[in-house]
């Protein structure tokens, strides 16, 4: 019962975070906004002309589409890591979000050069498209190296050569608009709207249901292959859609911020520790959560730390979550 009353008091300051994060998000920024506006405002009663502009169609909206996209992040982390058995597997480590951001990077080149939009369902249709391959090539690593530091190794070098063939298309963009393309391709929540934001809650909400309802055939399967193929447990199936579900989540992300580091690894890591479990039932929410403070305080950070000039959210993520990472192989020297 006291474990019981731990957990549910550690998702509610994980929700609390996350609100508390979002109202602070509001309030900071280059141009300070007086808290009885923001109350005003929230509360669809009236307002500054200017300082409406500045939080409901600026920072509301990034607050809340960081908080979605670093829940997702953090989610595809954790698939990804059942999957492979490994706690340091993410989509940034093992190339997947690289993949995504070649194939977005590809689509934005093209459709600049002839003058075309290719809509939301484009940008992310490009970035699943990129972390399938991605996932392909490293399901299929998989199957040819012994140890796991070698797929881990594998993937890296996946990300290195497609950030290596980003950059290059980059050069082949028009002069104005290479500045926004590079800071895509470092990572950033800028620019996002409530258009966006409409996308983001479309295609991550029904994901999340999905990994949800898959909590109890993920714990069965983190018991072993032969464990869970008595239970009755379709292995190739339920790989697929761990593969699908975590590519898409993870290209969710690319295509609207960029590739964003770290933060698929840190945060299931930091939330296992908090929950002093690993119940995919209980998990699967609270990496989401997680993520979604990790993702808050680090756009927070971005945006004030050198303001008004704006940091790339993968500078901060990787402030916090490389320690992580380092940590966790530290404690487990010797065992990949």
């Amino acid at each position: 019962m006291e474990n019981k009353t731990y957990r549910y008091g550690m998702f509610l300051i994980l929700f609390l975070l996350t609100a508390v994060l979002v109202a602070v998000s509001l309030y900071v920024g280059s141009v300070r906004v007086p808290l009885e506006e923001i109350v005003s405002l929230l509360l669809k009663d009236g307002g500054d002309g200017v300082y409406k502009d500045i939080v409901m169609e600026i920072r509301f909206p990034r607050a809340l589409a960081a908080a979605m996209l670093g829940g997702s992040l953090a989610l595809s982390g954790y698939l990804l890591q059942a999957f492979f058995h490994n706690p340091i597997a993410g989509p940034f480590i093992l190339g997947i979000s690289s993949g995504a951001k070649l194939a977005v990077a590809l689509v934005l080149v093209l459709s600049l050069k002839k003058a075309l939009q290719p809509g939301f369902a484009g940008m992310i249709g490009a970035a699943f498209l990129g972390a399938m391959l991605s996932m392909g090539f490293v399901i299929l690593m998989s199957k040819v190296v012994d140890k796991m530091s070698m797929l881990i190794v594998s993937g890296i070098m996946i990300g290195y050569i497609c950030s290596a063939v980003t950059d290059f298309l980059v050069t082949f963009a028009e002069d104005e608009q290479i500045v926004n393309l590079h800071n895509w391709s470092m990572g950033s929540f800028s620019g996002l709207g409530w258009e966006h934001v409409a996308v983001i809650f479309l295609v991550v909400f029904p994901a999340f249901l999905g990994v949800f309802l898959m909590s109890k055939p993920i714990s069965a399967y983190e018991l072993g292959e032969l464990y869970a193929q008595n239970l009755g447990l379709n292995i190739r199936k339920f790989r697929f859609w761990l593969v699908v579900l975590s590519s898409l989540l993870s290209a969710c992300v690319t295509a609207f911020a960029g590739p964003v580091s770290f933060v698929g690894i840190a945060a299931p890591h930091l939330v296992r520790r908090l929950l002093g479990t690993a119940r995919p039932i209980l998990m699967i929410p609270a990496c989401f959560l997680g993520g979604a403070v990790f993702c808050l305080l680090c756009d927070l950070l971005a945006r004030t730390l050198l303001a008004p000039a704006e940091l790339s959210i993968s500078t901060v993520t990787a402030m916090f979550g490389a320690p992580a990472v380092i940590y966790i192989l530290v404690q487990r020297k010797g065992k990949f």
